[in-house]
């Protein structure tokens, strides 16, 4: 007897044998179509607020890559070499490029995101990204971002590279800690490295010094920071301390401004900052005081202890 035919088997292998012939077709065409199209435009897409790289450096990039473009046909254009070409420049963190049947060249650009600005002791200037890269700073754009001086060993070879010391590794971790958080991105205006190699935090509102140590422990610490501002500063005054030291995860330990020294050193960066006016910084202070009195959520860890430390030297 014959075997009764399975209709469905057979439509499904003639269903494929359809597509697969037209797929076939399908890249023949664009074959053909590609060795006849030329470049009729090339769109250049940069997306973000930070200006590092500009239209007219992609431009200079793709005349020293291929020459001019428009009017070339597309299979002579090597859009491989263009990409990476485009990925050495150290402001640009991805590159995208097609062509389209349309001979139009698509070129898509995510430039690098910095999270802190840092010069060390050899007085060397250079960014630290999202991604925890060195990159150079931009004679056409300066990030507005955390800066970092001091007691910084960190070295720069002037391109794109990885940190090298523990310390400037602190120092990332704390500029990505600072700037995932809204009221600490605010409230913290700079950092400094002592000579101890202590990071230290140079707060917005409050003329006191708040060293960090190192950023082990780092929202412990901060959450710690937070406890304190909310608890002890309205009662004291936000000028009563020199020093706020959260180094130690299980207490703070403060001390006081002498009676003559009411303003203690403040250790500042090369001004980077672009809200410096003084109209504008009254009001955002005013802005960072109120978020902090009113923050919720923060639960105190149930050992911390504070501590006050007063100097006892005799004034001169």
């Amino acid at each position: 007897m014959l075997k009764r035919i399975n209709w469905t088997s057979v439509l499904k292998g003639l269903a494929w044998v359809v597509c697969l012939a037209g797929v076939v077709v399908l890249m023949s065409f664009v074959g053909v179509k590609k060795h006849t199209v030329k470049c009729t435009n090339v769109k250049i897409l940069i997306p973000g607020a930070d200006n590092f790289i500009e239209r007219e450096e992609i431009d200079a990039i793709l005349k020293q890559s291929q020459g001019t473009l428009i009017g070339r046909k597309l299979e002579g254009i090597n859009l491989n070499d263009i990409e990476q070409k485009i990925k050495s420049n150290p402001y640009i963190a991805f590159a995208k490029i097609y062509a389209d049947m349309d001979g139009v060249i698509h070129i898509e650009i995510k430039q690098r995101q910095p999270i802190l600005r840092v010069i060390n002791a050899g007085s060397q200037d250079f960014y630290i990204d999202r991604n925890g890269l060195k990159m150079p700073v931009s004679a056409n754009f300066t990030a507005n971002v955390l800066a970092a001086n001091g007691n910084i060993s960190e070295p720069f070879g002037g391109r794109l590279d990885t940190l090298k010391t523990q310390l400037a590794q602190d120092l990332y971790r704390t500029a990505l800690f600072i700037k995932s958080d809204t009221l600490w991105d605010a409230q913290i205006e700079q950092i400094f490295v002592d000579e101890k190699k202590d990071i230290e935090l140079v707060p917005r509102v409050g003329n006191q010094r708040i060293i960090l140590g190192n950023a082990d422990s780092l929202e412990v610490k901060m959450r710690n920071l937070l406890t304190f501002y909310k608890k002890a500063m309205p009662k004291v005054g936000w000028d009563t301390y020199k020093t706020i030291n959260i180094k130690y995860t299980n207490q703070i330990v403060c001390e006081r401004n002498k009676l003559d020294s009411l303003a203690p050193k403040v250790y500042k960066a090369p001004e980077i900052r672009r809200d410096s006016a003084p109209a504008t910084k009254k009001v955002i202070d005013s802005m960072v005081l109120d978020a902090i009195l009113q923050e919720e959520g923060a639960k105190p860890p149930p050992a911390v202890k504070a501590k006050v430390k007063t100097d006892t030297k005799k004034n001169k």
